[in-house]
């Protein structure tokens, strides 16, 4: 977060530094190099490139808008299943373009990146041709099983979370009387918190052993995975603002509830106990529907939330070159770094969040009939 705010502000301090220079030396020639400069500026695409997933990791741009430009990026492998079978490249030989204008030719085909999203050129094509909005008409999308940067980073997470509780669990396999340091000291009262005020009460003090394991990873994996969405190294890798990672957690959470669903569960959906026939048939279908909607709730709450603190941010730096005055500067960038320390808050409470309804639903489908 640091490395986040401390990016935002020479970004700022510089802006200002270049544009009072430039008004100084000449105002009218000032004007019209920054007005030329950022008369194409466009916020919509500048925010949804940051936040879609990506094919590399680009790290930092030096020399930008001279000659001798050069991107500092980690490549990532591009893996397509196409008609003639699994072609692969890195992504660097897309030169950091997403606009279609490379062409990589790999086994006698044509590919292009359009928007972080690679398209085989139809045959005998040899650059992408759009339609009025933009769409490729002479391309299509072959399966792409690529490692994108999302990928990479949820990789790297499962790494971390590996590292740190394997270690701490073989010192206290060696010692049942062990005094947690370092590491181990930060995450046991997390563990704690989760056991005593999330599993026991929502579940119950006989069931709550074994959604355990469960309930930890999607805590640790979701606020791990936030934390990395604000870190500028890693180009803020937006895997909890991917509806493809929450949908997933959410399917996870749906079929451990169905499964763990007991008798009295499932009375209650199919054949409300207690209520009269017509009220029975009246209240099945609202309550099947409730089956589905839970997960749905808990797929669209996660990624909504972080994925609008990331463009909130944006959007805020995005002012200056909009109004293109330094006039806004000092408040885009104050209230860019008010929304960056809530972000740090919100990385935990979407973790609680999501966990904290997990084991809800997980009680809910474990609790015993009442007589």
């Amino acid at each position: 977060m640091g490395l986040g705010l401390l990016k935002r502000t020479v970004f700022s301090l510089v802006f200002l530094s270049l544009a009072t220079t430039v008004f100084a030396s000449d105002p009218q020639t000032g004007l019209e190099k920054l007005e030329e400069e950022y008369k194409e500026f466009d916020a919509k695409e500048l925010i949804m490139h940051h936040v879609k997933d990506a094919y590399g990791m680009h790290l930092i741009t030096l020399n930008e808008g001279q000659e001798d430009e050069k991107h500092i990026t980690i490549p990532l492998p591009v893996i397509l299943w196409t008609d003639n079978g699994l072609v692969t490249f890195m992504s660097s030989e897309f030169h950091h373009d997403y606009n279609g204008h490379v062409v990589v030719e790999k086994n006698g085909m044509r590919f292009v990146n359009v928007h972080e999203k690679v398209y085989q050129l139809d045959q005998g094509a040899s650059e992408v041709q759009f339609d009025a909005e933009h769409h490729p008409t002479n391309a299509h999308n072959p399966i792409d099983i690529s490692i994108t940067r999302n990928v990479f980073m949820m990789w790297v997470s499962v790494a971390v979370l590996l590292f740190i509780f394997i270690s701490a669990a073989k010192r206290y396999r060696k010692d049942e009387n062990y005094v947690p340091k370092g590491i181990a000291s930060f995450v046991e009262p997390l563990i704690i918190f989760v056991r005593d005020e999330i599993a026991r009460p929502m579940i119950g003090e006989k069931r709550y052993r074994k959604y355990m394991p469960y309930l930890l990873t999607i805590f640790f994996f979701i606020w791990l995975n936030n934390i990395f969405g604000l870190i500028p190294i890693v180009n803020g890798a937006n895997l909890s603002g991917n509806i493809a990672f929450t949908f997933t957690l959410a399917v996870f959470t749906f079929i451990i509830t169905s499964f763990s669903g007991n008798k009295n569960y499932w009375k209650h959906i199919f054949w409300m106990p207690g209520v009269p026939v017509p009220m029975k048939i009246f209240l099945m279908p609202i309550e099947i529907i409730g089956i589905f909607t839970k997960p749905i709730s808990l797929m669209i709450r996660l990624f909504a939330n972080i994925t609008a603190g990331h463009i909130i941010i944006l959007a805020l730096m995005s002012l200056i070159f909009i109004f293109k005055t330094v006039a806004v500067a000092p408040v885009s960038v104050a209230f860019a770094l008010f929304i960056s320390i809530i972000e740090i808050v919100v990385t935990a409470i979407q973790a609680y969040i999501f966990t904290v309804l997990s084991a809800l639903y997980f009680g809910m489908a474990t609790e015993e009939e009442h007589h």
